[in-house]
C-alpha cells in the first residue's frame, strides 16, 4: 500500500513539474516575436492583392504604396499605414517612424498566392528599441488591427513564418559580433534645409536615377521628418538580383527607405536591415549577396545627391 502511494505521490509529482515545464514553455514561446505571418489563398496574385487592400481599409489603414520588386509580375508588395501609427512614431526621436510604413507581399505560384506580412510587433521592437516600452499600448492595438484585418481578407488562421527573435533580441538586434546594429546608420547626406532635402529625393525618385523609383512616401513636416520607400530596379544589382538569392518568400520586407530628418538623410545599414528581415539566411547566403549593402548605399547616395 505505501508503495502505491508512493507512486501515485510520485507520478502526481513529475505531472506537476511537466505542467510547470510546459508552462514556462508557452511563457518563454510568448516572449518571442516571429519576423512574418502567412497564408496561402487559391486566387490570382491580383485577386488576393485587392482583397487585403480591402481589409486594410476597412480597418482603418490607407495604401501608401505598392509596386513588383524587380518587376516581376508574379511579386506584389503593398505598403500600409494610419495616421495615428504615424503620429505615435513621430515621438520617437531616433528614426521611429520608419516603423509606420507596414507591408504586406504577394507571390503567385501556379494560381496559388501566398500572402505574407511583416509582424508588426517584431518591427516595432526592432526599431524602436529601449523605446518601445514608452508606445507599447497604442502599438500593440495596431499590431492586432493589421493581423486581424489580414486574417479576415484570407479567411484562415495566419501562420508564424521566416524565424523569430526574443523580445530582447529585437531590442538591439545585429546579425552577428562585428556587424551594425539599427543605430549604426549610413550617412547619405546633409542639406542645408529639410526642405531642401524633400524636394532633391523627389526629384531624384521622379528621375528614375540610378533605377530606383518612388513606393511610398511618408512626410510629418511639423516634425520635419521624411521616410522614402524606394524601389531598386537596377537589373544587375537591386531587387532583381538579389531577392532570389536571399528568397522571394520575404519580399514583405521591401522597399528599402530613405529617411531624412531634418536636413540629415540616412539609411538603415544592409547588413542589419537585410539580416533582420531574413533572420534565419545563412553566412554562407548572405556572403552571396556581399555587395548588396554597398550596391544600395549606392543607390540611396545617387538619390540624395
Amino acid at each position: 500500500m505505501t508503495f502505491n502511494n508512493g507512486g501515485v505521490v510520485m507520478k502526481t509529482f513529475i505531472s506537476f513539474l511537466a505542467i510547470l515545464f510546459l508552462a514556462g514553455g508557452v511563457a518563454r514561446a510568448a516572449e518571442n516575436h516571429h519576423a512574418f505571418y502567412k497564408a496561402t489563398v487559391e486566387m490570382n496574385i491580383a485577386d488576393a492583392t485587392q482583397k487585403v487592400k480591402d481589409a486594410m481599409e476597412t480597418a482603418g489603414f490607407t495604401i501608401i504604396g505598392e509596386y513588383s520588386p524587380g518587376d516581376k509580375p508574379s511579386l506584389r508588395v503593398i505598403v500600409f499605414s494610419s495616421q495615428g501609427l504615424q503620429e505615435e512614431l513621430a515621438r520617437v526621436k531616433d528614426r521611429g517612424l520608419l516603423a509606420a510604413a507596414l507591408k504586406v507581399g504577394f507571390m503567385e505560384t501556379g494560381g496559388k498566392t501566398m500572402v505574407s506580412m511583416v509582424n508588426p510587433a517584431y518591427l516595432f521592437r526592432a526599431y524602436l528599441m529601449k523605446e518601445f516600452k514608452a508606445h507599447e499600448g497604442p502599438l500593440m492595438k495596431i499590431d492586432d488591427l493589421a493581423k486581424q484585418a489580414l486574417q479576415v481578407a484570407v479567411k484562415q488562421d495566419l501562420a508564424p513564418s521566416g524565424g523569430e527573435l526574443s523580445a530582447k533580441e529585437l531590442e538591439h538586434y545585429h546579425y552577428m559580433v562585428g556587424m551594425e546594429y539599427f543605430d549604426d546608420p549610413v550617412w547619405l547626406k546633409k542639406f542645408g534645409s529639410f526642405e531642401e532635402g524633400l524636394e532633391k529625393i523627389r526629384k531624384n525618385l521622379a528621375d528614375k536615377k540610378g533605377g530606383a523609383a518612388p513606393v511610398y512616401e511618408i512626410i510629418g513636416q511639423s516634425a520635419k521628418i521624411a521616410v522614402f520607400g524606394v524601389a531598386l530596379g537596377n537589373k544587375e544589382t537591386g531587387e532583381a538580383h538579389f531577392l532570389p538569392i536571399i528568397g522571394e518568400d520575404h519580399l514583405a520586407a521591401l522597399p528599402y527607405e530613405i529617411i531624412l530628418v531634418d536636413n540629415k538623410a540616412t539609411m538603415l545599414h544592409g547588413r542589419f536591415r537585410i539580416a533582420l528581415h531574413w533572420p534565419l539566411l545563412t553566412m554562407g547566403t548572405f556572403t552571396k549577396i556581399i555587395s548588396t549593402p554597398g550596391d544600395i548605399e549606392q543607390t540611396m547616395k545617387g538619390l540624395t545627391n
